[in-house]
């Protein structure tokens, strides 16, 4: 797909790009698709780096990674092209950090000292529900905003919507009573668990089944909220989280509105990059683009 939009990019010649991607970029092929890509923009002008950023030192309550490729046309684009972390964070990589023997993986400095997005304070104003439940298209908060998190988050919005829970199947539901917070499908008794599951080791897999701490992160927000993939399960509601609260720790503001059918809606969420994280490139990029 690298060279259709390398097309475009053709095309339009416009003073910059920008490409994401996941972190299996870099490692991809050996670094060959990296390397093909960064060769392309460099004969069609652009002088591009790459570099992988972790979301939750941008504010995003989630262990999320992304490659970011940058470029500027007809000049070598600069390191402050790439926000520098406002937060630390818990996190560390389980992919390939270097590149052409350099580390990318941008780090917070020792004196960043402002702590990250716990998923308490991502989701914990939303209206609690039960295992099913859908209620009225739009919900009323049921307690004011508690941290500059929700505040902004909830700035322009009539109410909380895409806030319906999953219906769970009766098999997961007996799942989840064994796990508290910090657990996953270890703490199953072994004949609830799928057969494919029965003989794996317990030190796999750690994230499916999981239900999250609340002054901790979230795992990846995916395409679907399936704990048979992810650590879904909501803190302390017996239920799997919804659209909205998938949003929430996305980042996404609660005036926007997802459509479709809920599947639609939960991939529209787990394929988005992160509002706040594409925000912190947007903005360091535009730096750049207005200093040239």
């Amino acid at each position: 797909m690298f060279r259709e939009y390398l097309r475009y990019v053709d095309a339009f010649q416009p003073r910059a790009i920008l490409i994401e991607n996941v972190p299996g970029l870099v490692s991809f092929e050996h670094g060959g698709t990296l390397h093909a890509i960064l060769d392309a923009l460099a004969d069609l002008g652009y002088g591009a780096d790459v570099h992988i950023l972790g979301a939750p030192y941008y504010g995003v309550p989630q262990m999320r990674w992304r490659t970011i490729i940058l470029g500027l046309r007809g000049a070598v684009i600069p390191q402050s092209a790439w926000p520098e972390p406002t937060r630390h964070a818990p996190v560390r990589a389980n992919f390939t950090t270097t590149f052409d023997g350099r580390q990318i993986v941008k780090q917070p400095s020792p004196e960043t000292d402002a702590p990250f997005t716990t998923l308490r304070e991502a989701i914990g104003d939303l209206p609690s529900l039960q295992n099913g439940e859908r209620g009225e298209a739009v919900k009323e908060y049921p307690v004011r905003p508690q941290c500059d998190y929700q505040r902004a988050l909830r700035r322009g919005s009539i109410g909380v919507l895409n806030h319906e829970a999953p219906r769970l199947s009766a098999i997961n539901m007996q799942r989840l009573n064994y796990i508290q917070q910090g657990g996953n499908w270890t703490d199953i008794p072994d004949e609830l668990l799928p057969k494919g599951m029965r003989k794996a080791r317990k030190s796999d897999h750690t994230k499916r089944y999981g239900r999250p701490m609340w002054d901790g992160l979230s795992s990846t927000i995916l395409t679907k909220c399936d704990p048979h993939w992810g650590a879904f399960f909501h803190p302390d509601q017996n239920r799997a989280f919804t659209v909205r609260e998938a949003a929430r720790i996305q980042s996404f503001p609660d005036h926007y509105v997802f459509t479709g059918s809920q599947a639609e809606q939960y991939a529209q969420v787990g394929n988005a990059v992160p509002p706040l994280l594409a925000l912190a490139v947007g903005t360091s990029l535009s730096a750049v683009l207005k200093e040239a």
